[in-house]
């Protein structure tokens, strides 16, 4: 790929491209929700599709010449129904929130209940927050994790579902490491009568290779975005069962989205062909491997991890007990090359915009093709600086044997050459 008109039309966003470049090459990847696309979606990204207006869905488009967009659109949904087993799928999201937004507005009424997952024990903002439309517009009732084992607690949950009656129950978490019963969840909305909701945007690339329970034979609708562990662009994706097309596809066209962005949709279809292949099991099979023994090494070297371990890709840190906060330990680790993010605990007394925890995740990681002794390693560098996080020559040290790390890994050749 070249950047040779960018360099002549606008020098100062090709400098930014090229230095964020040298910052994921040199850098340790760590935040749970961040992965690095293959060429061949970056390529889809890229392309000439992205000049083509598409309102509407295949073969019912408010716009002429639509005939090869179509192509790909179906491709998307085809592949995305056969990955999960799913009745029907809509590509179109440009984001887990607006898939997320879409199936509230087309399920549900303003004011209606939703019991989802509390934002400081794991959820999302488009879970209930306050600050997002969830909360807005519906009235929010949230369950969380229990206090000694910290995770979800199914009686606690059907206590709580039968107290309020809600009309939709939202599954699904961003920082959350242990599996999710997808089957406990459906048989408490049952109950209820409620919608279940699922958001796998974290786990669907575990989901699609077996490595989790699918959510797709338990829910009524499942949401997920396409990058994370399905490793595709960055997008939505809405999966439900085939009574709800035509309420899902009105919400997200003309009801929140105008034109799809039908370059992303391609990459979306590259993607998610790419998920079929045996080498994609292979690889979500060493992302957990690698999240297990970064999780071992860490309880090791004396970190006190948010139940105990993790079952998935994703590992949240309470560094509470060695007096650090997660603002604290994420400047020092991104001055020592490794990208993490700052993260509540579950009962955490500090603020959002502090915490007491940072989350971890093995993705990104693991495309660069790091595997068990690399995780040893990382356990290893992350301990230093938290343990030093005040003295700057450590965590220049720590620097530079990052670099040297990532230099053995690299992360596209020949890329803007």
């Amino acid at each position: 790929m070249s950047l040779k008109r960018l360099e002549q039309v606008d020098p100062e966003i090709a400098a930014a491209i090229r230095s964020e470049f040298d910052r994921q090459s040199n850098n340790l990847e760590m935040i749970a929700s961040e992965n690095f696309v293959d060429k061949a979606v970056m390529e889809a990204v890229s392309s000439v599709l992205t000049n083509k207006y598409a309102e509407g869905y295949p073969g019912r488009r408010y716009y002429g010449g639509c005939e090869y967009v179509d192509v790909a659109e179906r491709l998307a949904v085809n592949r995305a129904k056969q990955l999960f087993q799913a009745d029907y799928a809509n590509v179109q999201p440009h984001s887990g929130s607006q898939a997320n937004m879409a199936v509230y507005f087309a399920a549900l009424k303003r004011d209606d209940v939703i019991l989802g997952m509390d934002l400081a024990h794991g959820g999302h903002l488009t879970h209930g927050s306050p600050a997002s439309f969830s909360g807005r517009f519906f009235k929010i009732v949230s369950y969380g994790v229990n206090k000694e084992t910290e995770r979800i607690d199914y009686d606690e949950l059907r206590r709580q579902a039968q107290t309020h009656r809600p009309k939709m129950i939202v599954a699904g978490a961003s920082a959350y490491p242990r599996a999710i019963d997808f089957k406990a969840f459906h048989d408490i909305a049952k109950e209820v009568g409620a919608f279940l909701m699922v958001d796998m945007a974290h786990i669907a690339g575990l989901v699609a290779t077996g490595l989790h329970q699918s959510p797709v034979p338990h829910a009524d609708f499942v949401t997920s975005t396409t990058h994370k562990t399905l490793r595709g662009p960055r997008g939505g994706l809405i999966l439900a069962r085939a009574e709800h097309e035509a309420m899902i596809n009105s919400q997200i066209f003309p009801g929140i989205q105008g034109g799809p962005l039908m370059h992303v949709i391609a990459a979306k279809a590259v993607a998610l062909k790419m998920a079929m292949n045996d080498d994609f099991k292979k690889y979500q099979q060493q992302v957990v491997t690698n999240a297990r023994i970064l999780a071992e090494e860490l309880i090791s070297q004396g970190f006190r991890l948010v139940s105990g371990g993790t079952d998935t890709h994703l590992i949240l840190v309470d560094l509470s007990p060695m007096d650090v906060t997660g603002l604290d330990a994420e400047k020092a680790l991104d001055r020592a090359g490794i990208t993490v993010n700052k993260n509540r605990v579950p009962f955490d007394p500090k603020g959002a915009k502090v915490t007491s925890g940072i989350r971890l995740g093995t993705p990104a990681l693991t495309t660069r093709g790091m595997g068990a002794a690399d995780m040893v390693q990382v356990a290893g560098l992350i301990s230093q600086v938290i343990r030093n996080i005040d003295k700057p020559e450590v965590l220049d040290k720590v620097r530079a044997e990052v670099r040297e790390m990532c230099g053995k890994f690299p992360l596209y050749d020949d890329l803007y050459d």
